[in-house]
């Protein structure tokens, strides 16, 4: 009788402690009771590879992004698939070329490409899988932002603010201009999208967090505020590598292509308006205020409850040239419009390695869904970077694709680049002999046979060009029309 009361009593008192258990682990185990991996996504804007893991600069200050790369796996080679924001950035999210679904320009919308929805977009897809996703600032192009990106938390002023008289006697798109501005760090979007990025990682969600911080700074305006600006002074100010006959060795349809109709700077007034340094000045210092951001998010990382159990990819949508080639901007098929960093960080991943295969923006999708234990989408033109985070030295057959407009397309493999024009002109150079791209090869027999194994990986179809009026848009009919005129 006193055994049986004091089983009665046991299991009265395990029931008690399973209930209070069940009500409290909710609140203070809701991270231990998911065991999917967290995602933390960095975009930068037109950030070229004046960063130094990257080299790119030897006057370039990025800590943090530095850091980042001595934890995870630094892509040196990796590459956009447009040297243009909206379409880079429909390729990352979608998977898919730009010659796959049309969109080679600033328009059109995703929404106004059939193509382009045969695939379940990057934001949703992690959605259907139970995470909890949300973002801020620029990880798409304009309001896509808002209409594709679960709880979007706002652009916080996107590419300003703005001064109510311009910096600079730049007489052209508003958005060019350069100089000290606004006075404070907390005045700008990038800060204000880290702070948002800081109390979403401060929080503790039901769900596996998948988190987008998608920073607009060094895209023009080159604004920072002074601090960052002085840790350059002008007459200490280096300016890239270029050469005085680069262009002599090039067609005149590529010339046309990268600055008909173009919005940027020509290089002959920088030149003439003594902007030169000012403008890699303004430049460094804007990738060094976003580096600091960056620190921000990874330093609140570090200090939550996803810390160990959370991959994160830092990347930027395209490069940009500042004087190289005589060019200023993106919009190019060169290496400094077409590379990107790309760093990757989180649980298995060996630190402090360095990969030389090409590798392109849309891989970062299936990458993602192979990290986090998803199927992959037989239908994304991307692969998998993990073979490489396991062995960065791992057989790799995949060449980088850049394209802008049909016909026009660069190939980048570990140690070359071809690009072939619509009008049939080409390039070709060795990255062993000539990193900078000065001299034109294409029709040096010694490379006969290498062209000819890049020229295999040219596109078979180009879909019509969808979308309108945009610079590229303009660049392009530009160009061609000037290619058919007698």
């Amino acid at each position: 009788m006193i055994e049986l009361k004091c089983d009665r009593l046991l299991a009265g008192l395990l029931t008690l402690f399973v209930l209070v258990c069940a009500a409290i682990l909710p609140v203070a185990g809701t991270i231990a009771q998911d065991k999917k991996p967290n995602v933390v996504l960095i975009s930068i804007d037109d950030l070229n590879d004046w960063i130094g893991c990257l080299g790119g600069h030897p006057q370039a200050r990025t800590p943090n992004i530095d850091a980042l790369a001595k934890r995870g796996v630094l892509f040196t080679n990796a590459h956009c698939q447009s040297p243009v924001c909206n379409p880079s950035r429909a390729s990352m999210m979608s998977s898919l070329y730009p010659e796959t679904t049309g969109i080679y320009f600033l328009n059109p919308d995703l929404a106004k490409a059939p193509a382009a929805q045969q695939n379940v977009l990057l934001p949703r897809r992690f959605e259907q899988a139970g995470y909890h996703f949300a973002a801020a600032g620029k990880l798409m192009h304009g309001g896509q932002n808002q209409k594709y990106l679960p709880n979007y938390g706002g652009s916080f002023g996107g590419m300003g603010p703005l001064p109510k008289k311009k910096l600079t006697n730049f007489p052209g798109h508003p958005l060019w201009d350069w100089g000290p501005y606004p006075a404070k760090d907390e005045q700008t979007p990038d800060y204000k999208i880290a702070s948002w990025g800081i109390e979403q990682l401060q929080k503790e969600h039901d769900k596996p967090l998948f988190l987008g911080t998608g920073f607009y700074r060094p895209h023009v305006p080159h604004f920072a505020p002074q601090k960052w600006i002085d840790l350059f002074p002008i007459d200490e100010v280096q300016l890239p590598v270029t050469a005085k006959d680069d262009l002599d060795d090039l067609s005149e349809y590529a010339i046309n292509l990268t600055r008909l109709k173009h919005v940027a700077p020509t290089h002959k007034w920088v030149v003439e308006n003594n902007e030169w340094k000012p403008l890699v000045q303004t430049y460094l210092a804007c990738v060094t205020f976003v580096d600091h951001q960056v620190g921000r998010v990874l330093d609140a990382l570090d200090d939550s409850v996803y810390k160990d159990n959370t991959y994160v990819v830092l990347y930027s949508d395209h490069g940009f040239e500042l004087g190289e080639k005589e060019r200023w901007a993106k919009r190019s098929l060169w290496e400094n419009s077409t590379s990107v960093p790309m760093i990757i960080m989180g649980p298995g991943i060996e630190g402090g390695r360095v990969c030389h295969k090409p590798v392109e923006l849309i891989d970062i999708y299936p990458t993602l869904l192979d990290l986090t234990g998803q199927d992959a989408d037989p239908k994304h033109e991307g692969q998998s970077l993990v073979p490489l985070l396991k062995d960065v030295k791992a057989d790799w057959p995949h060449p980088a694709r850049t394209s802008f407009g049909p016909g026009n397309v660069a190939i980048k493999s570990e140690h070359h680049r071809y690009i072939r024009y619509a009008d049939g002109s080409e390039e070709f150079y060795d990255h062993q002999t000539d990193p900078h791209e000065l001299q034109n090869v294409i029709a040096d027999k010694d490379y006969t046979a290498r062209i000819d194994e890049h020229r295999k990986h040219l596109p078979n179809d180009y879909h019509a060009i969808l979308g309108t009026g945009s610079t590229g848009h303009k660049a392009f009919a530009a160009s061609e029309a000037a290619s058919k005129t007698p």
